[in-house]
């Protein structure tokens, strides 16, 4: 499978607009982004293996313009499901949310349904896309699970994208792979050996106190990397829920299919009673920091062109306008005037996930050899009698020197 390195325009203007959150809790470190009306029931996205808070973006991009509060967050690193579920309420608590909606893509849909089941006054409903209920599939064909923690971070890597289906894809389906493979570069070795513990510990959903009601299943009927009987399970577990099938999209339907995955978010978050508040989005200032809402921003922005203008005409007339001098103009609110969301994509060199596996190796193999011959030449000088002291390299120094 080739993955070709690409930025996005549409993420790269995410980037620049959408904060990224980094806090420590305890000893965990949590990293997400949160955008919207802080007065609306937020809706938590909660990535899979191959995910991080960024393969959201166009989740958080659309619907928090729609008036939602989104939040998206990585999966910290955390070693077995009870402590998922400490760290996840602490999270919470942190930031001040006490009910919550969740988005979980496979394994964080797995995640959603535990904490739910944990935790069930403080979720109000799920949205499960291409999950699972239980762990034993995936523990049974891992045997090597005992020592992930010590493989190196390449294999951990090729591992996690073995399971990615290699082919032809349809050009919009293999952006969303393309941008899911170099998500998977940014995680560290601890972080993915984290989560791949997680896919084989010994774990399963009990019943749920939230009713059948307040879920949706989103689907692919394409293929994934969940097997097919495991997400029947998953229907068969939740009869009454709401089934939202997509015909194409793969592993990340949020990245491929953006527009139908919303919708149905939108559907779903207004039939739990969740409304949008539009007339109180936020916008971002150029400092990067959440801004007040777009009125009260438009509001603030006419009064001071009428200030700008009353000072313009009174420089004018008196004729006293200084030539170094110039008007002060306000603050844009980004909401009216700001350029159109770049839809090109910036091509980095392209290269084959075999080649930077073998570049990664290659780094790990030389920095092998470089601390044996250090070690080497360490017991060659003590088992010699050699003594090296400060003068002596100093010395060493001046007769090179000179």
């Amino acid at each position: 499978m080739k993955g070709v390195s690409s930025a996005p325009g549409d993420y790269i203007y995410f980037k620049s607009q959408v904060p990224l959150h980094k806090i420590p809790i305890g000893t965990k470190q949590w990293r997400y982004y949160d955008f919207g009306p802080k007065t609306v029931p937020p809706l938590i996205c909660i990535p899979g293996i191959a995910g991080t808070a960024d393969v959201y973006y166009k989740q958080i991009m659309s619907l928090s313009m729609k008036g939602y509060r989104i939040i998206s967050v990585d999966i910290p690193r955390v070693w077995n499901y009870h402590e998922w579920i400490q760290a996840f309420e602490k999270f919470l608590d942190t930031i001040d949310v006490h009910h919550v909606h969740l988005y979980g893509t496979s394994l964080g849909g797995f995640l959603a349904q535990l904490f739910a089941h944990h935790r069930p006054r403080r979720v109000k409903s799920l949205v499960l896309s291409n999950t699972y209920l239980d762990t034993r599939t995936f523990a049974a064909a891992m045997p090597w699970a005992p020592f992930v923690s010590w493989t190196p971070s390449f294999l951990l890597k090729r591992y996690v994208l073995t399971g990615i289906r290699d082919g032809p894809h349809e050009p919009f389906i293999a952006d969303s792979v393309d941008f899911a493979v170099s998500q998977v570069e940014t995680l560290s070795k601890d972080d993915l050996a984290s989560r791949l513990t997680l896919t084989v510990d010994a774990a399963s959903v009990g019943s749920l106190l939230l009713p059948d009601s307040s879920i949706t299943i989103m689907d692919t009927n394409d293929y994934c990397a969940i097997p097919q009987h495991l997400k029947d399970e998953l229907t068969e577990r939740y009869p009454e829920a709401r089934r939202a099938s997509l015909k194409t999209g793969g592993d990340f339907p949020f990245l491929s299919r953006p527009d139908e995955v919303n919708l149905h978010l939108q559907l779903h978050l207004r039939r739990v009673g969740v409304e949008p508040r539009p007339e109180v989005i936020k916008t971002i200032s150029r400092d990067g920091a959440d801004g007040t809402d777009s009125s009260s921003q438009s509001e603030k922005k006419s009064d001071e062109e009428k200030k700008d203008r009353s000072s313009d005409n009174t420089h004018q007339g008196s004729g006293s306008s200084s030539p170094d001098q110039s008007p002060t103009f306000p603050e844009s609110s980004g909401s009216s005037n700001d350029p159109p969301l770049p839809t090109d994509t910036i091509q980095l060199p392209s290269l084959s996930i075999d080649n930077l596996i073998l570049v990664q190796l290659a780094g790990e193999v030389y920095q092998s050899c470089l601390l044996f011959t250090l070690c080497y030449c360490t017991l060659v000088l003590v088992h010699g009698g050699f003594i090296i002291s400060r003068q002596s390299v100093g010395f060493i120094i001046s007769r090179q020197s000179v």
